[in-house]
């Protein structure tokens, strides 16, 4: 396969050229205009390495369309993996929260365990052939639950694990520092009265207290064991980066400060940040915005989090930030986020990398339109 007369977008630069596909990986990159018998006229449509996602909540949004309602596996996943391809994604680490808290009171505020067997359907379905795009896990240990050492203990390095994240979303600290923000989200989505939420917040509390220490070094065993990338969550101060560079941390997700964010760029880890954050203009958690530490050039990777049409659309605005520079936009989505994960068979468009390519145009200066997928050099 040949893509010809594409803007195509290199680690360095963009370059009007063609690109050969041989056997699923990229065999040449050519300059020129010429269109040779048989390939594919892409009329100046840019051509970029398929997209790499790393934390992404889709998957849930599929297996649980609305509260209490639990849709068929198999066909979420599949859904979930199509909605995926649709936008670019090529390479997802699908995001499943492990660490439980066993219903109390009444409330909806608690976390049955699920990763496991989902993981099970996951890599299932995925030997049966019906999938688009290339899955891996990533397995959000949520170090304020009270399962989670057992829930660890559940993985393998057969179950394709490529990222464990430290969560800790105890209140009063890093994601939600504000409690008032915390307030917002938790009484707006599970209609809790103030008092209500007020027990939540100091069940969690001491649940922290009791379990977080032990659960934490637990999650950061496990990402070496496994030989998964180890990742930070909502860091807030310096102390906390370093903290976690002694972990080996080599990912910080979305860190909600500046300082956060200077200090792992101090300590070589790469910073992510969400696209809905810079699409919108700024965290709905009250954190720091995205914009911000791009600005500051404090942002190495972009994750679409909950809207998986983000990612693209991310990668534009970014490109505007810095000035039209498409490359080093475009390598927040491809090549740092594979690089970050440990991979490097994909995510530029350079000889012997796998054929995962998007062809896309722009309306509106930073509205992408897509209108090619290719996974291995087959069009999805």
């Amino acid at each position: 396969m040949i893509l010809a007369n594409a803007e195509l977008i290199l680690p360095h630069g963009v370059m009007r050229g063609a690109l050969h596909v041989e056997n699923g990986v990229i065999a040449d990159v050519t300059p020129g205009t010429t269109v040779p018998v048989g390939a594919i006229n892409c009329d100046g449509d840019y051509v970029a390495p398929g997209l790499v996602e790393l934390h992404t909540d889709n998957l849930e949004r599929h297996i649980q369309p609305r509260p209490g309602v639990d849709w068929p596996h198999a066909a979420a996943i599949i859904a979930h993996d199509a909605e995926l391809a649709s936008v670019g994604i090529t390479t997802v680490f699908d995001a499943m929260r492990i660490g439980s808290i066993p219903g109390e009171g009444g409330d909806d505020t608690s976390y049955d365990p699920y990763a496991r067997p989902l993981a099970s359907e996951l890599m299932a379905v995925r030997a049966r052939g019906a999938l688009k795009i290339s899955h891996f896990l990533h397995l959000r240990a949520e170090v304020c639950s009270e399962t989670l050492i057992a829930e660890l203990d559940e993985f393998s390095p057969d179950d394709r694990v490529g990222i464990v994240s430290l969560m800790d979303h105890t209140p009063g600290q890093r994601q939600f520092r504000d409690i008032a923000k915390l307030a917002q989200y938790v009484q707006g989505r599970h209609r809790l009265s103030d008092q209500q939420f007020a027990e939540h917040v100091q069940r969690l509390q001491d649940l922290r207290a009791r379990y977080g220490d032990q659960h934490e070094a637990a999650a950061v065993a496990l990402a070496h064991r496994l030989g998964a990338a180890l990742a930070s969550h909502d860091d807030t101060t310096a102390q906390q980066v370093a903290t976690s560079a002694g972990y080996g941390v080599r990912l910080a997700e979305f860190p909600t400060t500046p300082e956060a964010a200077a200090a792992c760029h101090d300590h070589g880890i790469m910073v992510m940040m969400g696209a809905p954050n810079l699409i919108r203009g700024g965290s709905h958690s009250g954190n720091v915005a995205a914009a911000e530490l791009a600005q500051a050039g404090l942002l190495d990777i972009l994750s679409s989090d909950y809207v998986p049409a983000a990612l693209l659309s991310g990668a534009l605005r970014l490109a505007a930030i810095w000035g039209g520079d498409m490359a080093r936009a475009i390598a927040c989505v491809t090549q740092n986020p594979a690089r970050a994960a440990g991979l490097t068979d994909r995510g530029a468009l350079t000889t012997g990398q796998r054929a995962d390519l998007i062809r896309f145009g722009v309306i509106d200066s930073d509205t992408p339109v897509l209108r090619g997928v290719w996974a291995r050099g087959l069009r999805i």
